[in-house]
C-alpha cells in the first residue's frame, strides 16, 4: 500500500502526527548542524572586530579631514590682519580668490568675517549673504567666546538654504585682539565626508555607512552619497540607526525588509557624530558554507528525502481541505450561488462542510429577508411617516395655535427626527429602484456651476453647525450630460460626509475641471482624516462604513456612497476617492462633447 493510499484511510489527527514526526526528523538532523553553527558564530565575532575597526577608521578620517581644512583656514587667517585692522572688503575678497588649496577644501564658499560676525567677504557670490550678521549662530558665540578654531554641527545655511558645515578661525590682531573670522562652507548636498566604499567589493556586498548627529538627531549622511541633512527617522522606522542610539556599539539587527546585519558604530565627540557600519550577516556564513560544503551536501539530501515524504503526507492532508478551499473562494466571489460543499473525506472533513453548508443556507435566508426588507418599507412605513411629518410640521408652524416654548422644542425635535427617518427610507426605496433597475433619469446638457452653487447653499447650515466653511470654485462655462436632480444628490452626499469628517475650523471644498478624456470631475475635499487603507474596498459598498479612531460621533447608515456609485452609472458616470491631507471624493461625467460614454466603474486610489 502507498503512502498517498495509507494517509486515505486515516483521521486529520492521524495525518497531523505523520507530519510532526517527521519535522521531529528533520529537527534531529539540525542537532547535528551545531558544529557548523559554531564556527558560524566564530566568523560572525571576527566580522563584528573588523567592523569596529572599519567605524573607528571612518571616524579618524573625518577627523582628520576636518583637522586639514582647520588648520588651513587658520594658517589663511593668520595672514590677512594689517596691523590692528582688516583690509578693505575688496582685497579680502582678491585674496579669497587667490586660495586655490582653499576652494578645494571648502567648494561652497570662503567667507571673512568682522568682529561683530557679519559677513564682509566671499569668493563665492550670493545675494543677500555679504552684511548678514552670524552673530547669533551657536558657533558664532563660541567662537566669540574661546577665540580657537573650531567647526559647527550641520547647520542650514541663512540665506543659501542649504545643509552645511560652517568652519571658523579668529583673525587675531599682533596684540591678541580679535578682528573678525575667516570662514569657510562644506556643503553637506554636495559633498560627502564618508569615504568612498570600494567598488568591486563593498558595493555588491551589501555594505552600508551613516553619519549621525546625535546632539540634534539629525542624519548627516546616509552612505548613498551627498545628499540633505534630514531628520532621524521615528523609532521603530529604521532597525539601523535605532540600533545605532541604543548604546551597544555593536550587535546584529534585522532590517525593515526582514534582512539580518552585523553592526558597529563609533562616537567622534568634536561633533557629536556617530559612526555607523553594517554589513550583511552572509558575510559570516558564507566562509562557514565553504568550509563545511561536503558536510553540507550530505545534509541536504537527507533533508530532500525528508522533505520529500512530509510533502506528500502534507498533500495527502490537505487536500481534502484545499478543495473545500477552493469551492469556499468560488462561492464568495458568486454570492448569488447556490454552490454547496460535499460533505465526504475524514469526519473533520464532513462536520467541517455540514456547518459550512448550514450556515450558508442562513446566509441565503438573511440576504432574502434583506432584499424583502426595502419594499416592505416602502409599503409600511413611508406613507404614515409622511403624514406625520406633516402633522408635526404644521404644529411646530403654529399653524394650529402658538406653542410653549418648551413644547415648541420638543415639537421641533420630533419634526427633525421624523424628517431624518424619512432621508433614510428614501435612500432605501432608492437602492431598491436602482437594484430592479426601475430608476428613471433625465439626462441632458446642462451648465454645472448652478447645480454645484445650489448644494453648497443647501449645506451651509449643516456647515455651519460642525464650524465647518463650504468653498467651490467651477467655471460657469463647464458643462455636463448628467440628470441635475439626481447630480444634486450625490453631491449632497459628498458634501455632508465631507461636512461629517471634518474637524472644527476645516474647510470643504467643491472644484470641477474638464480632463483629457472630455469629461468634466468634480471634486468635494475635506480636511478630515481621510480614507482607512483597509477599508479602500468597501466604501462604495451598501451598509459599509468605516471606523475613523476619531473622537466625533458620524452616524449614518452607510447607503449614501452606495446610491452614488449606482447614480453614476446610470448617468453614464463613475465615482472614486483619493487621500491627500484629507479625502478627496470625485464623480466624472460625460460632456457634449463626448461622442462615445466611457463604460462605467468604480475607482479607488490611495
Amino acid at each position: 500500500m502507498t503512502p498517498l493510499k495509507l494517509t486515505g484511510s486515516l483521521s486529520l489527527g492521524s495525518r497531523v502526527a505523520l507530519i510532526i514526526l517527521g519535522s521531529s526528523l528533520i529537527t534531529v538532523i539540525a542537532i547535528v548542524s551545531i558544529a557548523y553553527q559554531a564556527l558560524v558564530d566564530d566568523f560572525e565575532d571576527l566580522l563584528i572586530q573588523r567592523q569596529l575597526l572599519e567605524t573607528t577608521r571612518m571616524a579618524e578620517r573625518v577627523d582628520q579631514k576636518i583637522e586639514l581644512r582647520l588648520n588651513a583656514l587658520t594658517a589663511f587667517a593668520s595672514q590677512l590682519p594689517q596691523g590692528d585692522r582688516l583690509p578693505p572688503a575688496a582685497e579680502l575678497e582678491e585674496s579669497l580668490k587667490r586660495q586655490s588649496t582653499l576652494r578645494e577644501l571648502f567648494p561652497a564658499s570662503l567667507l571673512v568675517f568682522d568682529d561683530q560676525g557679519r559677513a564682509v567677504a566671499e569668493n563665492v557670490h550670493v545675494t543677500g549673504r555679504i552684511g548678514t550678521s552670524y552673530q547669533d549662530r551657536p558657533h558664532f558665540r563660541k567662537a566669540f567666546a574661546t577665540l580657537k578654531p573650531l567647526v559647527s554641527k550641520p547647520i542650514v545655511g541663512r540665506v543659501t538654504g542649504q545643509p552645511l558645515l560652517s568652519f571658523l578661525a579668529p583673525i587675531l590682531s599682533s596684540q591678541g585682539t580679535l578682528l573678525g573670522f575667516a570662514g569657510g562652507t562644506v556643503d553637506l548636498s554636495e559633498t560627502t565626508l564618508l569615504p568612498k566604499l570600494n567598488v568591486d567589493s563593498e558595493v555588491s556586498a551589501g555594505v552600508t555607512q551613516r553619519i549621525i548627529d546625535t546632539e540634534n538627531f539629525l542624519q548627516v549622511d546616509s552612505g548613498n552619497g551627498a545628499q540633505d541633512i534630514l531628520p532621524l527617522p521615528d523609532p521603530g522606522e529604521d532597525a539601523l540607526i535605532d540600533a545605532a542610539l541604543s548604546g551597544i556599539r555593536f550587535g546584529q539587527v534585522i532590517d525593515n525588509h526582514g534582512e539580518l546585519f552585523i553592526y558597529a558604530t563609533h562616537h567622534l565627540q568634536r561633533l557629536g557624530w556617530m559612526f555607523v557600519r553594517a554589513v550583511p550577516y552572509d558575510q559570516a556564513t558564507v566562509p562557514a558554507r565553504e568550509s563545511f560544503s561536503r558536510f553540507a551536501v550530505i545534509t541536504l539530501l537527507i533533508a530532500l528525502v525528508l522533505a520529500v515524504i512530509s510533502y506528500a503526507l502534507a498533500r495527502a492532508t490537505m487536500s481534502p481541505l484545499d478543495r473545500m478551499t477552493a469551492r469556499v473562494q468560488r462561492m464568495s466571489s458568486q454570492p448569488d450561488s447556490a454552490f454547496r460543499l460535499r460533505e465526504v473525506g475524514t469526519s473533520e472533513v464532513k462536520n467541517l462542510a455540514r456547518a459550512f453548508n448550514q450556515l450558508l443556507a442562513e446566509r441565503e435566508a438573511l440576504a432574502y429577508m434583506k432584499d424583502h426588507f426595502m419594499s416592505s418599507v416602502s409599503h409600511e412605513l413611508r406613507t404614515p411617516l409622511t403624514s406625520m411629518n406633516g402633522a408635526l410640521r404644521l404644529i411646530a408652524s403654529g399653524a394650529t395655535g402658538e406653542l410653549e416654548e418648551k413644547t415648541q422644542g420638543m415639537a421641533d425635535l420630533a419634526l427633525r427626527n421624523g424628517e431624518r427617518l424619512q432621508l433614510l427610507i428614501s435612500d432605501l426605496l432608492d437602492l431598491n429602484k436602482l437594484s430592479e433597475g426601475s430608476m428613471k433619469t433625465d439626462i441632458c446638457a446642462g451648465k454645472l456651476a448652478p447645480i454645484v452653487s445650489e448644494a453648497i447653499t443647501d449645506n451651509t447650515t449643516m456647515a455651519a453647525d460642525h464650524g465647518v466653511t463650504l468653498t467651490f470654485d467651477v467655471n460657469e462655462d463647464l458643462t455636463c450630460l448628467a440628470d441635475s436632480h439626481r447630480l444634486r444628490q450625490i453631491l449632497d452626499n459628498y458634501i455632508s460626509n465631507a461636512i461629517k469628517f471634518s474637524p472644527e475650523g476645516g474647510e470643504v471644498s467643491v472644484k470641477a475641471e474638464k480632463t483629457a478624456g472630455s469629461r468634466v470631475r468634480i471634486v468635494v475635499s475635506d480636511q478630515g482624516p481621510g480614507v482607512p487603507d483597509s477599508f479602500s474596498g468597501e466604501v462604495f459598498k451598501r451598509f459599509a462604513q468605516a471606523e475613523t479612531g476619531t473622537a466625533r460621533s458620524v452616524k449614518g447608515t452607510g447607503l449614501g456612497l452606495a446610491i452614488c456609485y449606482e447614480l453614476a452609472k446610470l448617468m453614464n458616470g463613475r465615482v472614486g476617492y483619493y487621500n491627500q491631507g484629507g479625502a478627496h471624493f470625485w464623480i466624472e461625467l460625460p460632456t457634449p462633447e463626448t461622442a462615445v460614454p466611457e463604460p462605467s466603474e468604480m475607482e479607488t486610489t490611495g
